[in-house]
C-alpha cells in the first residue's frame, strides 16, 4: 500500500516528480514540496569549465566576448579608418586632363633691364669650323661602327634579349642595327632593370642612361637637309667624347682605345688647320 501524505495524497516516487516538474506552471511548488534535485559531478565540472572559458574570453577580447555582429562592425570600421589614412597619405588630388602644375599657383620673374637685354640679344658668335661635311660624315660613321660593335658584344656577352620586329631581320651582325637602335635597346634594358649595375663601370646605371641620351642627341645632324651646314669643331669632339664614355661604362677596352685614337686624330686635324689659318692671317 503506497504511503500517504498529510493531505491524503499518495506519495509519488522521486523520478516521477523530477519528470513532471518540467511542465509545471509554478516552479516554486516543486521547490517547496519536492526534495532538492540531485547534483551530478560531471555537470559541475562542465559549469566550472564554461565559467573559466567565459572569463578568459572577456580578458582576451576575442570575437566570442561580444556578439559576432558587433565584432564584424568594429572590424569593418577599423579597416575603413586604416584605408582612409592610407589613401590620404599616398594619393594626391588629380588635376584636370588639360592642366598641369603651371596652371596652379606660380610666379613671374621681373623683366630684365634694357641694358641686359641688349647685351644678350646681339648676333651669336660663330664657332670655329675646320672640318667639311664629308669629313664629319666619315667621323660619324666611324663612331657608329665602333659603338655598334661595342653594343653587339655587350648584349651577346650577357645574353640580353632583343625584341623581334616584323619589319626588321634578326640580328646576326653589329651592322644589322644602327647605333641609334642599339642605344635605344640599351636604354630600354637599363630602364626596365634588365641590366644589373655590377656589369657596368663603377655601377653607373643612372649615368648610363644619360650618356646614351647624349650620344643619341649629338647625332641628329640633319643629313636630310639640303644644303647642309657643317657642325662646329666642339660638336664633333663632343660626339666622339660621348661615344668614349659609352664604351667606358660598358667596360669595352678595345672600343675605348679606338674612340680615343679617333678623338686625338680629329683634334689634331682641327688644331693643325687652325694653326695654318692663323699663320695666313685668317684667324
Amino acid at each position: 500500500m503506497p504511503a500517504t501524505t498529510a493531505v491524503g495524497d499518495p506519495f509519488r516516487p522521486l523520478s516521477y516528480i523530477s519528470q513532471s516538474s518540467a511542465f509545471t506552471s509554478d516552479p516554486g511548488s516543486y521547490q517547496q514540496h519536492g526534495p532538492p534535485p540531485r547534483s551530478n559531478p560531471d555537470d559541475q565540472n562542465v559549469a566550472l569549465r564554461r565559467q573559466s572559458q567565459d572569463s578568459f574570453v572577456l580578458q582576451t577580447g576575442s570575437p566570442t566576448s561580444q556578439g559576432y555582429a558587433e565584432f564584424d562592425i568594429e572590424t569593418q570600421n577599423r579597416r575603413a579608418n586604416e584605408l582612409g589614412r592610407t589613401a590620404t597619405r599616398y594619393h594626391t588630388r588629380r588635376r584636370p586632363f588639360n592642366q598641369d602644375e603651371f596652371d596652379g599657383p606660380s610666379q613671374l620673374l621681373p623683366l630684365p633691364v634694357p641694358q641686359q637685354e641688349h647685351a644678350r640679344s646681339q648676333t651669336l658668335p660663330s664657332l670655329p669650323v675646320h672640318l667639311d661635311v664629308d669629313e664629319q660624315d666619315e667621323i660619324t660613321l666611324r663612331v657608329d661602327d665602333i659603338l655598334s660593335r661595342c653594343a653587339f658584344h655587350f648584349v651577346a656577352k650577357y645574353q640580353f634579349p632583343i625584341p623581334l620586329e616584323r619589319d626588321k631581320p634578326r640580328v646576326r651582325a653589329p651592322a644589322d642595327r644602327e647605333w641609334t637602335e642599339w642605344a635605344y635597346l640599351l636604354k630600354r634594358l637599363a630602364t626596365k632593370r634588365r641590366i644589373p649595375a655590377r656589369v657596368l663601370y663603377d655601377n653607373q646605371i643612372k649615368q648610363f642612361v644619360t650618356t646614351l641620351e647624349n650620344s643619341i642627341a649629338v647625332r641628329q645632324n640633319g643629313r636630310e637637309q639640303s644644303p647642309r651646314t657643317p657642325k662646329d669643331d666642339r660638336y664633333m669632339l663632343q660626339l666622339v667624347s660621348a661615344a668614349t664614355q659609352v664604351a667606358r661604362i660598358l667596360m669595352d677596352s678595345l672600343s675605348m682605345e679606338q674612340l680615343d685614337a679617333l678623338y686625338r686624330q680629329t683634334e689634331s686635324v682641327i688644331l693643325e688647320r687652325r694653326t695654318r689659318l692663323r699663320g695666313l692671317g685668317f684667324q
